[in-house]
């Protein structure tokens, strides 16, 4: 006789938490516990999306600030302007 151990049917309150529910890669249910918002860690995580603004890095080398492509602006203009003379 053989005894299977099916940890769904166990009375942890970790076993018989919400299932995420997203599809899988093989369009099956995700079987993993759902957070608060629904969804497990790996199909909707703590992660809201990447920073907006300056928060996103384009300012830590200073390369893409406004008064740099103006700078970079007026240079190329200067350029143009001593070869065409």
């Amino acid at each position: 006789m053989k005894l299977s151990i099916n940890l769904m049917h166990s009375s942890l309150a970790m076993h018989q938490s919400t299932r995420c529910g997203a599809k899988t890669r093989r369009k099956t249910p995700c079987q993993s516990p759902a957070m608060p918002n629904g969804r497990c860690r790996m199909h909707g995580g703590k992660s809201p999306g990447a920073p907006t603004g300056m928060d996103n890095g384009n300012y830590k080398h200073g390369q893409q600030t406004t008064e740099k492509l103006q700078e970079r602006q007026q240079v190329r203009q200067l350029l143009k302007d001593l070869q065409c003379s």
